[in-house]
C-alpha cells in the first residue's frame, strides 16, 4: 500500500469480478479479500495493530497551506518496528475487483481505494519480498505501452519505500477503457508487506496524486467514456458488493440520496457528526475511505465520543495489539450513527462490534479508534460504508449517502 498525503490542508471483463451493465453506467463486482479483524467473533490483536499502523502510514505525510509536502511527526513512528512485524501475521480485508492493462489485456485484481489517487501494480521484473503477486505487468507484451521519463517513488515514516517507473497504457475496467492512463508498475520495495492483491486503484483526487496524474475516473470522463465523473460503492459483508462507474445504481439503494458538499477536492472529505446513544460525540470533517476498515480520529475527539458510552474504556495494547482501541460491555452495544446534511445513518451493531477480547468474551472492541489525524478530522471506513450506498460525485463536488436496498 502506498502512503497518502495527510490532512493539514483540510484543517486550513467476465469472471467472479465481472461487469454488470446498467442504463446509466456500468457495475464492477467486488470481493472482500482477507480474514478481517476477528476470527470466529474473537478479535485478532495482530490484525487490529495492522489496521492502526496502516492508517498511520496512509496519513503519514502532510500538505501545508501552500500545498507543499512535509513530514508528519506521527506517534506511530516510535512504534513502527513492533507494528511492522505483526503486519505479516494478519490479513486485513480489502475490496478487490478486476482491471486490465495493456494491448492485449493483462489482468490484475486490485484494491479499489477512495483514500488515495494513484494506480499501481507490480512489474514483471520485481523479485523483492513485497512483490509476491502472481500477476505482474510486462510492458513488452503490450503494444500500447509507453514509458515516461520519470520515476515514481514514495516512502513512509518507518523508512518503508516503494518505487518504479511510470508508464502510460490502456487501462480497462468492465469494458470502459482509459487510453494513456498513467500508472506505476512497482519494481523496488523496501519493507513493504503483502496485502494479497496485485495492486491498487486510487479513486480520490489528482491533487494528492504522487504521480501527479488524473485518476482512472478523470481519464474516462475527459475521453468521453462516461458522461459525468461519478462512481458509487456498495460494500457488503456477504455478496453484492460493487463499484458502479458513471453514476449510481438504483437497484442498490432506496429512497433519496442525501448529499454533503466536499470541503476540498483532495480526499473525499465532508462535514458530518457521530452520535453515541443519541448524543453527539463528534462534529467535524470526515474522510470517506474504502481502504480503511474502522472509523479513526484524533485523541481528544475519539475520547469525547466514547465518553457517551457507559462502561467503555481504553483497550490495553496487550489485548488489542496496539494503542488506540476502546472496549464496551458486549451486553450493552451502543446505538451508533453518523449524520450528514441533517440525516442520520445508523451503523449496525455487527459492524460496530469488531469482536470480543481473547481473554474475556463479555468485553467487546468498538470500531471507533484513535489515529494521528488533525484535531477535527475523522477517517470513516467500511464499518460505516457497509451500512449505506455511497455516491462519489466529482462533477458537483459532493458525496451522497442512501439507504441500502
Amino acid at each position: 500500500m502506498l502512503p497518502f498525503i495527510t490532512l493539514s490542508a483540510l484543517v486550513a471483463a467476465n469472471s467472479v469480478f465481472g461487469a454488470l451493465p446498467n442504463s446509466e453506467g456500468i457495475s464492477i463486482q467486488l470481493q472482500k479479500r482477507g480474514s478481517g479483524l476477528a476470527r470466529d467473533g474473537v478479535i485478532v490483536p495482530e490484525a487490529l495493530a495492522r489496521q492502526i499502523y496502516r492508517g498511520a502510514k496512509r496519513y503519514s505525510t502532510s500538505i501545508d497551506a501552500t500545498g507543499q509536502l512535509k513530514r508528519s511527526n506521527s506517534v506511530f513512528k516510535r512504534k513502527s518496528v513492533r507494528l511492522k512485524k505483526v503486519e505479516s501475521e494478519a490479513s486485513e480485508a480489502v475490496w478487490v475487483g478486476e482491471i486490465q492493462i495493456g494491448t492485449p489485456p493483462q489482468r490484475f485484481h486490485v484494491e479499489f481505494d477512495t483514500g488515495s489517487s494513484d494506480l499501481w501494480v507490480f512489474l514483471s521484473t520485481c523479485v523483492a519480498e513485497g512483490c509476491s503477486s502472481d500477476n505482474k505487468y510486462d510492458a513488452s507484451r503490450s503494444s500500447s505501452s509507453k514509458r515516461r521519463k520519470r520515476k515514481f517513488q514514495t516512502g513512509y515514516v518507518d523508512n518503508t519505500e516503494v518505487s518504479g517507473p511510470v508508464y502510460a497504457d490502456t487501462v480497462t475496467v468492465a469494458g470502459l477503457s482509459a487510453e494513456g492512463q498513467l500508472f506505476s508498475p512497482i519494481n523496488q520495495t523496501n519493507g513493504m508487506e503483502d496485502y494479497g492483491t496485485d495492486g491498487l486503484m486510487g479513486l480520490a483526487f489528482k491533487s494528492i496524486s504522487q504521480l501527479k496524474a488524473p485518476t482512472f475516473i478523470d481519464t474516462l470522463f475527459s475521453q468521453g467514456k462516461i458522461s459525468k465523473p461519478i462512481f458509487s460503492m456498495r460494500l457488503a459483508s456477504g455478496t453484492g458488493s460493487e463499484i458502479y462507474v458513471g453514476g449510481s445504481n438504483p437497484s442498490k439503494y432506496t429512497g433519496e440520496i442525501t448529499y454533503a458538499p466536499l470541503e476540498s477536492q483532495t480526499y473525499w472529505v465532508v462535514n458530518g457528526s457521530a452520535n453515541a446513544n443519541g448524543q453527539e460525540g463528534f462534529n467535524g470533517k470526515m474522510i470517506i475511505d474504502s481502504g480503511t476498515t474502522a472509523i479513526l480520529g484524533p485523541y481528544n475527539s475519539v475520547w469525547n465520543w466514547w465518553s457517551k458510552v457507559p462502561g467503555s474504556g481504553s483497550c490495553l495494547p496487550r489485548d488489542c495489539g496496539a494503542p488506540g482501541y476502546f472496549t464496551f460491555p458486549c451486553a450493552n452495544t451502543p446505538s451508533v450513527s453518523l449524520k450528514f446534511n441533517g440525516r442520520d445513518f445508523p451503523v449496525a451493531a455487527g459492524d460496530f462490534n469488531l469482536g470480543v477480547l481473547p481473554r474475556n468474551n463479555s468485553i467487546c472492541v468498538g470500531a471507533i479508534g484513535i489515529l494521528d489525524t488533525p484535531e477535527n478530522t475523522w477517517v470513516v471506513g467500511d464499518a460505516f460504508m457497509k451500512n449505506v450506498y455511497t455516491v462519489f460525485d466529482a462533477s458537483e463536488s459532493r458525496v451522497g449517502f442512501a439507504t441500502l436496498a
